[in-house]
């Protein structure tokens, strides 16, 4: 058997995936060698289960595909990468309870007569680690103990590790800061230059513009464009990918913003957040920004009672009255949502049903008497699966089959039948393609107009300017600056994510012991 083109290090033909629904259909693909291929489409156009194919996750149903001119049909994982095809997902393959060293090197730890070489771990990580921008961070260190960003940029340090052909980015700079993106983008180019091809799957069409020589899209499972990158910008690859025009600004509605409906005073919590105090008014997006690791994410889950704070309060209504939050029970009790940024980790069952999923936070109304009803149950799924235009076979579909921002919307469904007037959105487009960003955010406007306050957190500055009232800048723990709509600039609030570090480091010289003669 050949390669189907020249210069092809993989190449797929025919390939088709049926689960309750075929959602990959007749796909033909070349990938070239030393090329970043980009993959785009809408959540649920099949972009994650063709990876997975290749990744060796999956198994096709059917095509078959060459792989440096032979057969290749991965029976898992393990072999794709013994093979030098390598996959970073969105959802990531990391050990929280284990150093970040042990999850680089766990397959291949160092050792002699059966001991682990800690040194060898240590300057083996250490390394492996520089090229991805983690030197700042000790490889001794637990990787649950780490924001996600740094996770993801352990992953992809992980599978850069050894022989490497192929590498698959699912989303890869979703949760990075600008420099972390940078620094990404300079070890692609390396990589390049090495022959190392590159499926390089992302919403970001910017993104895709500045690493991607060509670009795959699909639609419903469908390839419907391979081309040259240059070929398109990026309003013409939105229209093939959504089969509709979209705007580049967004109408959020007539809205009366009100009263302070949620008020937080000098809340603390060890180094992670110190002394933030803001308030968010009824029918108001508080957006917060700031670099990962900044504190944004500790913050929300302070308010929601999910970690227990060292000092400050919250404060409900108008005048502002101060609850005891000791866990998510008080909080929902109280009327506050959070929708996490981990939805595999912590919003979903993954093994269950959308119907289940978006009933566990709405029991109350779909039993009685301790008996769970059925068809209130499926009734309460499909009123969600149509209002969030969720892509489903029916109610009764496993959570794991829905792609990533498919599986997000069952994440903020289940809260949208609870009557919460305060919402904390972590993330809430992460991993969500360019057409569904827009419903979320039509949905958020849909929320406010209701009198509801919402608390969104996002690492794409645009994003908050896009749709936020304000936006507070948290740098180094602390909340540096607020800004008001039409007063904010881009650069004005990245200079506010660096500024609490500045300060801090700045501090850290001052207390430093001197040399002297």
């Amino acid at each position: 058997m050949s390669s189907s083109a020249p210069n092809a290090v993989l190449s797929v033909s025919g390939i088709g995936k049926t689960y309750a629904q075929a959602v990959l259909s007749n796909i033909d693909l070349t990938l070239r060698r030393g090329e970043v291929l980009a993959l785009t489409g809408e959540n649920g156009a099949g972009k994650s289960t063709l990876s997975k194919i290749i990744g060796g996750l999956v198994t096709p149903t059917t095509g078959q595909m060459l792989f440096n001119g032979r057969a290749y049909a991965p029976g898992s994982r393990t072999q794709a990468e013994e093979l030098g095809i390598r996959m970073v997902m969105q959802e990531l393959n990391l050990l929280p309870t284990l150093s970040v060293a042990e999850n680089l090197f766990l397959d291949n730890l160092p050792n002699h007569a059966g001991w682990i070489s800690r040194k060898q771990l240590r300057g083996a990580a250490i390394e492996a680690m520089a090229q991805v921008g983690l030197d700042a961070i000790d490889p001794d260190t637990l990787v649950g103990e780490l924001g996600i960003g740094h996770q993801q940029m352990v992953e992809i340090a992980r599978n850069l590790i050894g022989d490497c052909h192929v590498l698959i980015l699912d989303e890869p700079t979703a949760m990075l800061t600008a420099r972390e993106v940078e620094m990404l983008f300079d070890q692609i180019a390396r990589l390049q230059a090495r022959g190392v091809s590159i499926i390089y799957i992302s919403h970001r069409l910017e993104e895709l513009a500045r690493v991607a020589q060509r670009i795959a899209v699909l639609r419903d499972g469908n390839l419907v464009c391979v081309e040259p990158m240059a070929n398109y910008n990026s309003e013409q690859l939105v229209n093939l990918m959504v089969g509709r025009e979209l705007g580049e600004h967004i109408d959020m509605g007539v809205r009366k913003i009100g009263a302070p409906a949620l008020t937080v005073k000098g809340l603390s919590r060890a180094d992670k957040v110190l002394d933030v105090s803001f308030e968010v008014r009824a029918g108001e997006i508080f957006g917060i920004s700031g670099l990962i690791g900044a504190g944004r994410t500790e913050l929300l889950r302070l308010i929601y009672g999910a970690d227990g704070a060292d000092s400050g309060t919250v404060a409900l209504g108008s005048p502002a009255k101060v609850v005891a939050i000791r866990s998510p029970v008080d909080a929902v009790r109280h009327g506050i949502a959070l929708i996490t940024e981990d939805r595999k980790g912590e919003g979903l069952l993954l093994t269950q049903s959308i119907s289940a999923n978006i009933a566990l936070g709405n029991m109350p109304a779909i039993s009685s008497a301790g008996l769970l009803n059925a068809s209130d149950e499926s009734a309460l799924a499909q009123r969600q699966i149509d209002a969030m235009r969720i892509r489903s076979s029916s109610p009764d579909q496993l959570v794991s089959e829905l792609s990533g921002g498919n599986q997000q919307k069952v994440v903020i469904g289940r809260w949208l039948e609870r009557d919460c007037a305060v919402l904390l959105f972590d993330e809430p487009t992460r991993g969500i393609d360019v057409g569904a960003k827009f419903d979320i955010y039509a949905l958020l406007g849909e929320l406010t107009r209701q009198g509801k306050a919402l608390v969104v957190v996002s690492s794409d500055l645009r994003e908050l300017m896009l749709i936020c009232d304000r936006i507070g800048v948290l740098s180094a723990g602390r909340l540096i600056e607020t800004f008001e709509r039409d007063t904010w600039t881009q650069d004005e609030l990245l200079a506010a994510a660096f500024a609490g570090y500045q300060k801090r480091d700045a501090l850290l010289d001052e207390a430093a012991p001197r040399d002297t003669l």
